[in-house]
């Protein structure tokens, strides 16, 4: 059984800031809050807490000291609200999604109704909205657009998959376009999205299956796996090692691996020394049973 690994794939620019920024707080000054958990892996929240970086859910549970915004960002109502309790502040948004922010601000401010391609429940999409004002929403269908303005700004979801965004815009040009004076559309999508997203479509072209790693609240994970069913091969999102169920790995000879964006090396390597390990193990097992 040959494994293979996706040539682009695990922590990204903007976790890796990101994680040591808190990391390096925490070392200098103690415990340090985080509104939501920094990233959307259980793994990485779960060492965090061993250096005294924890989570919460809602503003109403900061208390007194360091609270750091996660690498999803926040809306300004929120950072306001959160500078108004005297907290001390670090910021760690992604500098993608501070472009996304800056650029549906601008929309926004320039009297476009603000349209974000992705999930409006994300927290990311969430906090790009506020950025933008009262003139936007998100979907990831083609709305209604009866009661918007005539201009329309579309942007993307950091994470969202490319190929979709793309279909998403065309499809607004193609049979709406009539209804606007003017769009103008954003690729927001972040750099590493884009490499991951290639890689692993490299890599599901050459496999006969594959394991997407990463948190299953992971959007770009999620994309990830999508992705790789799409090209036809046998699929599984898992979120570490203990998720394998290795009857999956039967009849399959080429194994692809990728990784999401939020997902350390550690664990990766945790899943390539275990199917190593069932690798060794069933060719010893069929060696004895010749014998």
């Amino acid at each position: 059984m040959k494994i293979e690994k996706a040539s682009d794939m695990g922590f990204c620019f903007g976790v890796r800031r990101a994680i040591k920024l808190v990391e390096r707080a925490a070392q200098e000054r103690g415990p340090i809050q985080t509104l939501g958990p920094l990233v959307h892996n259980k793994q990485v929240v779960d060492r965090l807490a061993g250096y005294g970086i924890g989570a919460v859910t809602h503003l109403d549970e900061l208390q007194h000291g360091i609270v750091a915004i996660t690498s999803h960002g926040i809306s300004p109502e929120s950072k306001a609200m959160i500078e108004s309790r005297d907290l001390e502040v670090i910021d760690t948004t992604c500098p993608f999604v501070h472009k996304a922010q800056a650029v549906a601000q601008r929309l926004g401010k320039a009297g476009y109704w603000v349209l974000v391609y992705g999930d409006a429940g994300h927290s990311e999409v969430r906090g790009v909205l506020g950025w933008a004002g009262t003139n936007a929403s998100a979907c990831l269908t083609v709305p209604q657009f009866d009661i918007l303005p005539k201009r329309l700004g579309i942007l993307c979801q950091t994470t969202q998959n490319q190929e979709r965004f793309a279909e998403f815009a065309a499809q607004i040009v193609s049979s709406e376009l009539h209804r606007f004076t003017e769009v103008r559309i954003f690729n927001t999508i972040c750099d590493a999205t884009r490499k991951h997203q290639a890689a692993a479509l490299e890599l599901a072209e050459k496999v006969d299956l594959v394991f997407v790693i990463g948190g299953q609240d992971s959007a770009n994970t999620r994309h990830l796996a999508e992705i790789c069913t799409n090209a036809g091969v046998t699929t599984y999102h898992i979120e570490n090692a203990l998720g394998i169920d290795y009857s999956w790995l039967r009849g399959h000879n080429h194994i692809g691996i990728t990784a999401g964006a939020s997902t350390p090396d550690e664990v990766i390597n945790e899943v390539v020394a275990a199917l190593h390990t069932f690798n060794k193990t069933s060719k010893q097992e069929v060696h004895n049973e010749k014998r």
